[in-house]
């Protein structure tokens, strides 16, 4: 066992498993990534926990820039098809006074709209795809034991399943597992938390027949401004953000105290929050904190996503940079491979591309946490309107939304590196899926 927790093996056994990339993660970027190495022609194992595509998550907007990355890859569509909301932007709206309004209609069709899609309907489409290609493994119910490494270098990992034990051998290993990587911590890489922002979100949905809104939406009303935004079906997913880490003594004071001051903030939905919400586990609490882990690759391994860098719930732009890290990793992976060169600085041109891009976001969510969540007043609200005017009325505005919409610089499908085509079920069986 080394410092970063790799362990040396040299032997196989039965149940080991030989792949090019091992990806720990199957989330949005994990089998998006898959999606695209396979099209290139490269095995790929999948590693991930969950049994299931059910699972619970909060973080369901996808911006332009994703939407363009999954109609590429042929996913989109048949996404869309299982149960989504188009909204038309961002408003920061005081009482009843609309100071900020961040119009994506404006933007060149077809990705001229957000999208609120359950995460099941996303994974569940981006899965389908990469079991008719050829040279998948899928080890879901899997947990990270450990790393496996040979003179400073990944080279695969050992997974674990009710108390059993596989080996997966891989060229490369990509740490997609998020926010509190396993993947990071068993390399030793630290998460580089900054506890930048001042607020956590408490996050929970109303059934809400009839009562959508179009939009991602954020109500100051008070010392606690609220979040809310349409959720398929027929729901509205509300994040009611509060003092960093004053949760639990918020709690304490029972059920009934918090709905009415969720109430108090949101009182054009006070039936729906009674109806809906009727105990203190039908909330979720988000610890909202930035962070960035000082590297990103080394020889034999890359993190992305939330594993690289983690971010704010502000502006919906989690899932999107994730998606454009697949996708700006994708070729850097292909070259690599092709060359048999997996070191540290073959895989360095991902963190060019992507660390400029994920700085400039960084600093954009500390700057609107500011604007949107800091204290009123006449000056602040003056600030605020000059700046709704020039996002809403300049072509200055129309080019900070499509930053913000498909980020900067926007990052593109190598499709010119797809090789393969979907395979049929007799091709599948060639390649089992673990």
């Amino acid at each position: 066992m080394t410092t970063d927790h790799r362990t040396t093996a040299t032997q196989h056994h039965d149940d080991d498993l030989d792949t090019d990339v091992l990806v720990v993660g199957g989330g949005p970027a994990g089998l998006a990534l898959a999606l695209m190495l396979l099209r290139s022609g490269i095995r790929v194992t999948v590693l991930e926990k969950s049994t299931r595509l059910e699972r619970e998550y909060r973080g369901e907007i996808l911006q332009p820039g994703g939407q363009r990355i999954l109609s590429t890859l042929g996913v989109l569509d048949a996404a869309r098809a299982a149960g989504a909301c188009e909204l038309d932007g961002f408003q920061l709206v005081d009482r009843h006074r609309t100071l900020l309004d961040i119009d994506y209609r404006r933007l060149p069709a077809p990705f001229d709209h957000l999208l609120a899609m359950p995460q099941r309907h996303l994974l569940h489409a981006l899965l389908s795809a990469c079991h008719r290609l050829p040279g998948f493994h899928y080890l879901d119910g899997h947990r990270l034991s450990s790393l496996l490494g040979h003179q400073g270098r990944t080279t695969g990992a050992v997974a674990a399943r009710l108390g059993r034990h596989r080996t997966v051998h891989a060229h490369v290993v990509v740490g997609a597992d998020g926010r509190f990587s396993k993947t990071r911590t068993l390399a030793g890489i630290a998460a580089g938390r900054t506890d930048t922002f001042q607020h956590d979100v408490l996050w929970f949905k109303v059934d809400a027949p009839g009562r959508q809104t179009r939009h991602v939406r954020i109500h100051r009303t008070g010392a606690s401004p609220v979040l809310v935004h349409d959720s398929h079906p027929d729901r509205l997913q509300i994040g009611w953000t509060l003092p960093h880490r004053s949760w639990p003594r918020i709690a304490e004071r029972g059920i009934g105290e918090v709905k009415r001051e969720l109430i108090a903030a949101l009182p054009q939905f006070a039936d729906l929050i009674d109806h809906s919400v009727t105990a203190l586990s039908d909330l979720s609490l988000l610890d909202v904190f930035a962070g960035k882990a000082p590297h990103w690759v080394r020889d034999g391994l890359v993190l992305i996503g939330d594993s690289a860098h983690t971010h704010s719930p502000l502006g919906a732009q989690g899932i999107n940079l994730a998606l454009q890290d697949a996708a700006a990793l994708h070729p850097v992976l292909v070259d690599a491979l092709r060359d048999g060169d997996t070191t540290v600085q073959r895989l360095a041109p991902f963190v060019d591309a992507r660390m400029p891009a994920v700085d400039a976001v960084m600093k954009m969510q500390e700057i609107q946490a500011k604007g949107m969540f800091g204290a009123g007043g006449p000056v602040a609200d003056l600030l605020r309107s000059t700046a709704a005017r020039v996002i809403r009325r300049t072509p200055l505005g129309v080019r900070i939304t499509h930053r913000v919409a498909h980020g900067h610089p926007p990052v593109d499908v190598r499709t010119d590196l797809f090789t393969t085509a979907p395979a049929d079920r007799a091709a599948d069986m060639a390649h089992p899926k673990g």
